[in-house]
C-alpha cells in the first residue's frame, strides 16, 4: 500500500524542483527527504524522480501520484473544514420525537430559529409513538419531546416546559361566571376525557385524588378538539394542557385552575452516553428559548429528574 504521506512528499519535491527546497519547506533534512523518496519508490515498484541539472523532475509514475497526493491533500483539508463545522454546531443532521402539541408550540419554532442561525444543521422531525424513549436510547432518535416523569434509564432528561391544565366549560355552565376556580369545583360534574392513558392523563388524575375526589367521566375522546366539541354540547367539562388550546371552540369558556393546578412536565430526553453533540445542544437551547416564550411557566435550565 501507498504511504500518503510519503505521497505528500514527493508532491512536495515535484513542487519546489529539489529535495533541498522541499526539505527546507516540510521541516526535514534533506537526506529524510530522498529516503521517504526512495521508500516511496520501492512501494511503488518504479522510479518517481529523474535528475535533471541540478533538479529533479517527476517521471509519468511520479506525476501520477503527485496529482492524486495533491488530491489527497485537498480531501484531507475539506474533512478538517467540515471536523470543525461539525465540532462547531454548525453542521449535523439530528434526529427528533415529538408529539402534536409539543410539536406544534416548541418544536416549529426551534426549529425555525436553528434553520436561520444554522443552515448546515439538518433536522429529522418524526411524530412521537406511545414511547419514544427507546429511539434515544438505542441511538434511533438524538432527542425526544416527552411528558414526564417516566422511565428514564439511560436517557437524561431535560426540562423544559411547566404546562397547566386548564378547565374548559360550557359558556351556559354556572361556573363559567368565575375568574378561577378550584379543582374541587369539578369533584361533582361529568367530565369528558381528553387524554390517552400515560402520564398526561395520570398529572390529571394525581391532581383530583390530592384534591379528595376522583373525576367520574362519561365521554372519553382522547383528542382536545374533540373533547372541546363534547364539552360546547353540554355533555361535560373537561381539562386541556395550555399547550393544547391553540384553537378554542367558540362554545366554551376556559378559567385557570389552583389548589390544586394540573400541570404536565414537558422534558427533552437525550441518551445518557452519547457523545456529545454541539448541534444537538444549540437545538436543545432553541426548545428553551422557545418554551419561555409560551406564557406557561417554563425553567431557563437545568435537568429534571424523573419520578
Amino acid at each position: 500500500m501507498l504511504d500518503v504521506r510519503r505521497m505528500q512528499m514527493l508532491a512536495a519535491v515535484v513542487s519546489t524542483g529539489s529535495v533541498t527546497a522541499a526539505a527546507a519547506r516540510l521541516g526535514y533534512t534533506p537526506s529524510a527527504i530522498s529516503q521517504q523518496v526512495a521508500a516511496l519508490e520501492k512501494e511503488a515498484g518504479t522510479e518517481l524522480l529523474e535528475r535533471v541539472g541540478r533538479g529533479v523532475r517527476p517521471t509519468a509514475a511520479g506525476l501520477l501520484l503527485t496529482e492524486h497526493a495533491d488530491a489527497i491533500g485537498r480531501r484531507v483539508a475539506e474533512a478538517e473544514t467540515a471536523l470543525a463545522d461539525l465540532l462547531a454546531g454548525r453542521t449535523a443532521r439530528l434526529s427528533v420525537r415529538y408529539f402534536a402539541t409539543a410539536g406544534a408550540r416548541l418544536v416549529a419554532p426551534a426549529v425555525a430559529r436553528r434553520r436561520s442561525e444554522r443552515p448546515g444543521v439538518r433536522i429529522e422531525l418524526k411524530l412521537a409513538g406511545p414511547d419514544p424513549l427507546p429511539d434515544v436510547r438505542e441511538g434511533r432518535a438524538d432527542l425526544a419531546l416527552v411528558v414526564g416523569p417516566g422511565d428514564h434509564d439511560g436517557v437524561r432528561l431535560l426540562h423544559l416546559l411547566d404546562d397547566p391544565y386548564l378547565a374548559v366549560l360550557p359558556k351556559a355552565h354556572p361556573l363559567a361566571a368565575r375568574r378561577t376556580l378550584r379543582l374541587t369545583d369539578l369533584a361533582d360534574e361529568p367530565w369528558v376525557g381528553s387524554e390517552w392513558p400515560g402520564p398526561c392523563l395520570d398529572a390529571q388524575l394525581g391532581a383530583c385524588a390530592a384534591a379528595g375526589f376522583q373525576p367520574r367521566f362519561v365521554v372519553d375522546s382522547e383528542d382536545y378538539a374533540t373533547a372541546q366539541g363534547f364539552v360546547a354540547a353540554g355533555l361535560g367539562v373537561t381539562l386541556i394542557p395550555r399547550l393544547g388550546l391553540g384553537g378554542r371552540h367558540p362554545d366554551v369558556v376556559v378559567r385557570p385552575l389552583k389548589e390544586p393546578e394540573p400541570t404536565r412536565a414537558i422534558l427533552a430526553a437525550v441518551r445518557e452516553c452519547a457523545a456529545p453533540q454541539p448541534a444537538l445542544e444549540v437545538f436543545v437551547e432553541a426548545l428553551r428559548a422557545a418554551a419561555a416564550g409560551q406564557p406557561a411557566r417554563s425553567r431557563s435550565g437545568g435537568e429534571a429528574a424523573a419520578g
